[in-house]
């Protein structure tokens, strides 16, 4: 509720209303988990309803009936003639409401299945998700779909609000239950910030004030956690992307660059580049509708003109020149949340639309398609109206881009159909060859050099060690086993008069590779410069034990094919992400968890297990003797083969 306070003016206080920071929601679940009912009652309670509305809203629930002569909330967002014959959501319904502390813009959204692409449509823009759970039915498959999409947008707050405890005597044990139900499905998201409130939206209960019915409850209600979650930081201010709209020449004396800012801040006189050209100038001046600034930041329209001349046009970007710099590609792999009655196929042409810039493109492959219900990974040759799939697309033009992830207005697009002009898509880009699939494993050397062969040859050196030379990948999630268990296995054939060494990741991090990040393509780059090692080493008649997580199997092939069908053995360290977590020795989970490591497989990237390992050892029911036992069995076995 707004409140003007005794020694403030009109202006005053709508000068402050203005300056109030906006929080962006959407309500999301099953069918009848009650979203509709309550916004109603978040608005009714924080008296944010006139009082024609309400009047409205009372005929037209006496003329409905839906709640036996009581008012029913549901309808002031139910807007749609067939959603208030229905009784459900099928439209996205936004509504407005601000109190002291902050102004909200809602997104009611549908929960049917075949309304999918409403959902995606109204997260897109949201910065928290209150996500309702029927306290009588639990954690249901659409309470899956709608977590999974929420992460794919990259939503980072999320509410599981419990409705209908009303229904369930206030139990505190339904309430639990639930709670311990949903942590375990959403540990595979990777969404960083989970609340629980028990609530009933019919009732009010714990949704503005708090319940009497549930002392156990110790939490804030609903509305406290609205106005006073912490969305500051989730915007992308580090990083400067101004995707140019419009090139602005009145006059011979003037040039600016229109647009608005998609992330980061930029000075007068900070030093910028222009990409793709790569040009480099100075700010001279930032003009907003408000006149001359000193300085913009995201979400800003604002005219930048240059100390320089530089060719700059619709769709190009203007970054900071000491910061990182985006991706150009004419390829891109993403997420693609499909929204057409016609199916997204390989080979038709539609548009690409990102940031400004429009260009055309097709699909190069669809890698898979995912199961938003399961989250299992499916093979597929299209995708259907509202299905999910990772692809790779081909553009006639290169973008200017970034992870979604980082980035989330430069690593979105949307996908136009050219005859008619209609949104059939919405895509998340990833990581650049989103599996870690980089350039370097297909780059060749320098065409003047030629291979030296030794004097000795492998033959000779296996002959002379009596052994056969392989390399065994072991490769599971961080704290599966991988490094106990190869110092395992290089002891055990040590001891057994074997030639042999392991490869650590970490190892080689601190020499090798101290250079690489842990980007999907520097993992693949780490996998690689170690798959040379390797390499080497079976060419020395050696035993090579790799201890690598190597999360993307697409790598995983490559580092077979630079070993040798006949001498590469994979092995899957099968460990849970829940019993990772708890083993863990380092603290890496938690440092993930709290966004200290980034792109760290099993919570904020993907881990992709292996498709036809060689070997398949649940070190979580296994000991480690007996995970030797089975390993060096493998390794006698394929060194007589």
């Amino acid at each position: 509720m707004n409140t003007l306070s005794p020694n403030e003016d009109i202006h005053t206080y709508l000068d402050r209303h203005q300056k109030k920071e906006l929080l962006r929601f959407l309500t999301c679940g099953s069918v009848d988990d009650g979203k509709s009912t309550l916004i109603g009652r978040l608005l009714h309670d924080s008296k944010t309803i006139y009082e024609d509305q309400l009047a409205a809203v009372k005929r037209d629930s006496a003329r409905m009936g839906t709640t036996g002569g009581a008012i029913d909330l549901a309808l002031l967002t139910d807007g749609l003639k067939a959603e208030r014959e229905q009784g459900i959501t099928i439209d996205v319904a936004y509504r407005y409401f601000s109190t002291d502390r902050r102004k909200f813009i809602i997104a009611d959204t549908p929960g049917h299945e075949q309304y999918t692409r409403n959902m995606a449509t109204g997260a897109s823009t949201c910065q928290l998700a209150i996500i309702l759970i029927d306290a009588r039915h639990g954690v249901v498959t659409q309470t899956r779909r709608h977590s999974y999409i929420v992460s794919l947008l990259g939503i980072k707050h999320v509410i599981v609000a419990v409705n209908k405890m009303d229904l369930v005597d206030y139990s505190q044990e339904v309430f639990s239950r639930i709670q311990d139900s949903y942590t375990g499905f959403v540990a595979k998201l990777g969404i960083p910030d989970v609340q629980f409130i028990p609530l009933s939206a019919l009732k009010g209960d714990n949704v503005v004030d708090k319940s009497a019915a549930m002392p156990w409850y110790a939490g804030a209600p609903l509305l406290s956690h609205l106005e006073t979650v912490h969305i500051a930081s989730d915007q992308n201010l580090a990083d400067l992307r101004f995707p140019v709209q419009y090139v602005i020449r009145p006059n011979l004396d003037f040039r600016g660059f229109a647009g608005t800012i998609a992330s980061g801040i930029v000075h007068q006189g900070d030093e910028v580049v222009a990409l793709p050209s790569g040009r480099q100038s100075r700010v001279k001046s930032l003009i907003t509708a408000e006149g001359e600034r000193k300085e913009a930041f995201a979400g800003q329209a604002v005219t930048v003109t240059l100390e320089d001349e530089i060719d700059f046009s619709r769709g190009d970007m203007l970054v900071l020149a000491q910061n990182g710099r985006p991706h150009q590609a004419h390829q891109i792999e993403a997420m693609v949340v499909w929204m057409s009655e016609a199916p997204f196929v390989a080979g038709r042409t539609y548009w690409i639309k990102h940031t400004t810039r429009m260009v055309t493109g097709e699909i190069a492959e669809i890698r898979h398609r995912v199961d938003v219900n399961t989250l299992e990974k499916r093979p597929a040759t299209q995708l259907g109206l509202n299905e999910v799939g990772e692809v790779t697309l081909s553009l006639t033009q290169p973008i200017t881009f970034d992870a979604y992830k980082a980035n989330r207005a430069t690593g979105a697009f949307i996908v136009v159909d050219r005859v008619t002009n209609n949104t059939v898509g919405a895509g998340m880009i990833l990581e650049p060859a989103g599996r870690g699939d980089g350039a370097q494993w297909s780059s060749r050397p320098v065409e003047s050099l030629r291979r030296r062969e030794g004097a000795v040859t492998r033959t000779e050196r296996e002959e002379r060690l009596g052994q056969k030379a392989l390399t065994v990948l072991l490769t599971g999630l961080t704290a599966s086993g991988k490094s106990t268990l190869a110092a395992a296995v290089e002891k055990r054939l040590f001891e057994a008069g074997r030639t042999v060494l392991s490869l650590y990741g970490q190892n080689l991090r601190q020499g090798l590779s101290r250079d690489l990040g842990f980007s999907s393509d520097d993992r693949s780059e780490n996998l690689r410069r170690s798959a040379e090692v390797a390499k080497i080493l079976n060419e020395a008649g050696v035993i090579a034990l790799c201890a690598f997580v190597a999360p993307h199997e697409a790598v995983r092939q490559r580092v077979r094919e630079t070993i040798g069908q006949d001498r590469f053995v994979e092995v899957y360290l099968s460990a849970p992400v829940e019993v990772c977590r708890q083993r863990d020795p380092s603290g890496a989970y938690q440092a993930a968890d709290a966004g200290r490591l980034a792109q760290f497989p099993g919570v904020s990237a993907v881990f992709e297990p292996p498709v036809h390992p060689d070997l398949v050892l649940p070190t979580h029911e296994l000991s480690v003797d007996q995970c030797v036992e089975q390993v060096v069995k493998l390794i006698e076995e394929r060194m007589k083969g």
